[in-house]
């Protein structure tokens, strides 16, 4: 296993780890879409994560996407990410072994964020915040923090992929 530590974005260290993959265990997060309707068993009102924990060499190892990641035991993979209490938060990874690599849409995040702002914008610039209403303006706090953090988030997935590159 192998470990570096190339990149600190902002308050984040991003590390990228190598190495051959172990005890891999996979698992699915489904949860119902509040707004379901509830007569309907259509699979589009689910919200599904694929969790993967493995090891790699002496790393506790945990990926969240919302695909499945394309590894198996004994495949050596390289994960950039960060920790996070006992194990490794992975952002983006490549198998050299299967030749395929992943990671989160980055873009999808930019756009959110961008959209966020937007309506921020619009809020900042509304009567009722000019008033000086306090719903508005915790509404206006609201979706900047939202815009804020997606932004970051997509950021550190960026950082992260071009860590595996390096």
């Amino acid at each position: 296993m192998t470990a570096s530590k190339p990149s600190t974005f902002l308050s984040t260290s991003l590390y990228a780890v190598s190495g051959i993959v172990s005890n891999l265990n996979n698992e699915l997060l489904e949860y119902v879409n509040p707004e379901k309707p509830t007569h309907d068993h259509s699979s589009v009102y689910y919200k599904r994560f694929f969790i993967s924990k493995f090891n790699l060499g002496d790393k506790t190892i945990e990926a969240k996407f919302s695909t499945p990641m394309k590894i198996s035991n004994g495949d050596t993979l390289t994960v950039s990410g960060y920790p996070k209490g006992e194990t490794f938060q992975v952002l983006a990874y490549k198998n050299s072994s299967q030749q395929v690599s992943g990671y989160e849409n980055w873009l999808v995040l930019v756009l959110g964020a961008i959209f966020f702002l937007a309506v921020a914008i619009g809020l900042l610039n509304s009567e009722l915040v000019a008033q000086g209403a306090i719903v508005p303006k915790l509404f206006l706090l609201g979706f900047t923090l939202v815009a804020l953090y997606m932004g970051y988030r997509a950021l550190l997935i960026r950082e992260a992929i071009k860590l595996l590159s390096t």
